[in-house]
């Protein structure tokens, strides 16, 4: 991951066959198209926007939980062809 020196844009790279793409394309559509979730990780992020973090490490492992289910359920939609 590739950050501005202000912090407020952060680029991701992967090598061609990285899981983790699928992985995050899966949670951004599921995120569209499942109303319950997207309420679910908007909630979780700005109950989690009102604490005050050491760093945005801090900040990313603290939602890692809510990330990790939604993410589950979202792919495991994509092996169920929905």
């Amino acid at each position: 991951m590739i950050r501005t020196p202000e912090l407020d844009v952060h680029v991701h790279i992967f090598s061609a066959g990285c899981i983790e793409v699928t992985r995050q394309i899966a949670f951004r559509d599921h995120l569209r198209r499942n109303a319950e979730d997207r309420l679910l990780y908007q909630s979780t992020k700005r109950r989690l926007a009102k604490e005050d973090w050491p760093d945005m490490d801090a900040y990313a492992r603290a939602k890692t939980e809510v990330v990790e289910q939604i993410t589950a359920r979202a792919l495991r939609k994509v092996a169920d062809g929905a």
